[in-house]
């Protein structure tokens, strides 16, 4: 539906949107190199079909940002929001004639107030460089996604990304107070508030994380902070089976414990590392549970839980004595994906999210579809919230085993509904799993949210072709 609102300009060519562009633009924020923009064309999900953008964007200020869209609303060309273009799920990719708006030279963080406990700052700011820049004032930003050294704000905010620390601190959209957003036809639009609270009309704040640039572009956003939490310890436990893993992280979570990091990874993933890091994991292990707290008395938390891990049926606790070997034992959850590329070359990451008490069934279910699939597919987990990252290993050169891969990556988001989860914990929708958006949300679920689109998009160019 959206897609057949959208023409490429057929009476403007190519060189006259570019002209148009830089007559707000300087003549470096405007690429149209084909080599160049073709590099613009994909973020880093498999599967996932992209375009050959017309031109690629590169602003540095609101007012650049609002010139772009005021020519692509007259020109009726589609715009395609970027940040690092590390999303997996093809939300960032081009369509055909588009421009691709990167936002990654928005990058200054323009305001940290210890006192409002907020910072402010552009879209293209590295999570990293926030959370380095906080620690200075005694402060921490805690969503902490995988790619925290090269994500952006601006991309965490559209995919409404989690992390590591999601168990204790949660996810993006709870950090997210106040957003400046352009909307499709360039209009300024400002969202939410600075304050420790606020309820006044609709939370418009809350309708844009998440959205995928398909709302409006976020060039400014009011960031919650929290004060910087004392050095974690960590805490490693093995199991002989997942069962008895995940039956510990329910003991955990029922008996009141707030761990700052509660990670899972099956005995696929534990091989996997073994095999890059030669980290000399046991390899009877069939599931390692990873623990953290971050309390003015972490060592006994970690002694509570250690208990909890034994009576669950663990074969070994190991807690950490301080935070270099705290650090030694989070290396393995760290390099898990990686290890688990290395097996194929190539993997496809789900993120389905179930409820905890159902993490057990996740990763049995994902244990028989490897089984019935013929492929290799490890499961590290956000266990404390039940978010799972099934990954797929295969080789990208042999079609068979692509095309198992792409009906067992279905299947699991199949498996993930039917435990009464959701198809996405963190990365997205995108233009992976658009069928199963609309499974998840149901026909009305889906007539509504694409009202919402035509009231901020009516046209239908805001990066057309994904969530719908």
């Amino acid at each position: 539906m959206i897609m057949s609102r959208i023409e490429a300009p057929r009476d403007e060519s190519v060189s006259n949107l570019t002209d148009r562009l830089l007559a707000g633009l300087p003549a470096d924020a405007v690429l149209v190199d084909p080599d160049v923009t073709a590099s613009y064309a994909n973020d880093m999900a498999s599967f996932c079909p992209a375009g050959t953008p017309a031109v690629v964007v590169l602003p540095r200020t609101v007012e650049q940002v609002q010139h772009v869209m005021r020519v692509a609303t007259e020109l009726r060309v589609p715009v395609v929001p970027q940040g690092a273009r590390t999303g997996l799920s093809g939300g960032a990719n081009a369509t055909d004639g588009c421009i691709v708006l990167s936002l990654t030279k928005m990058d200054r963080i323009l305001e940290i107030s210890p006192v409002d406990r907020i910072a402010v700052t552009e879209p293209g700011v590295i999570n990293a460089t926030l959370s380095r820049a906080v620690e200075e004032h005694g402060l921490s930003y805690p969503p902490d996604p995988s790619s925290w050294e090269m994500c952006t704000i601006g991309g965490n905010i559209g995919t409404a990304s989690g992390g590591l620390c999601c168990v204790k601190y949660g996810v993006t959209a709870e950090y997210v107070l106040g957003l400046d957003v352009v909307l499709a036809d360039g209009r300024l639009m400002s969202t939410g508030r600075r304050t420790a609270k606020g309820v006044a009309g609709y939370d418009l704040t809350r309708l844009f994380v998440g959205s995928e640039g398909s709302l409006g572009i976020v060039v400014r956003a009011v960031l919650a902070l929290k004060p910087k939490p004392p050095q974690q310890l960590v805490l490693a436990a093995e199991f002989g089976s997942a069962a008895a893993a995940c039956d510990a992280v329910c003991r955990i979570m029922e008996g009141g414990h707030v761990p700052s990091l509660l990670e899972l990874m099956d005995r696929t993933t534990v091989r996997a590392v073994n095999a890059l890091t030669r980290m000399d994991l046991p390899e009877s292990t069939e599931a390692l549970l990873l623990a953290a707290f971050d309390t003015p008395d972490p060592a006994a938390d970690l002694a509570a839980l250690g208990a909890l891990c034994e009576a669950a049926g663990a074969t070994q606790v190991v807690p950490a004595d301080d935070a270099a070997e705290s650090e030694l034992l989070l290396q393995a959850r760290r390099s898990s994906l990686v290890a688990l590329e290395a097996v194929k070359g190539t993997t496809m990451i789900d993120d389905v999210c179930v409820p905890r008490s159902r993490l057990g069934d996740m990763i049995e279910g994902v244990e028989r579809i490897a089984e019935k699939y013929r492929l290799t597919i490890g499961v590290v987990a956000h266990a404390g919230d039940g978010n799972t990252h099934p990954t797929v290993c295969f080789d990208a050169q042999d079609p068979d085993e692509c095309a198992r891969a792409r009906e067992s990556f279905d299947e699991i988001m199949a498996l993930g509904l039917e435990l009464g989860g959701t198809i996405t914990g963190e990365h997205g929708v995108g233009v992976l799993k658009k069928e199963w958006l609309a499974r998840e949300i149901g026909p009305v679920g889906v007539e509504m949210q694409r009202a919402v689109k035509d009231v901020f998009d009516p046209l239908g160019i805001l990066n057309p072709g994904k969530l719908f």
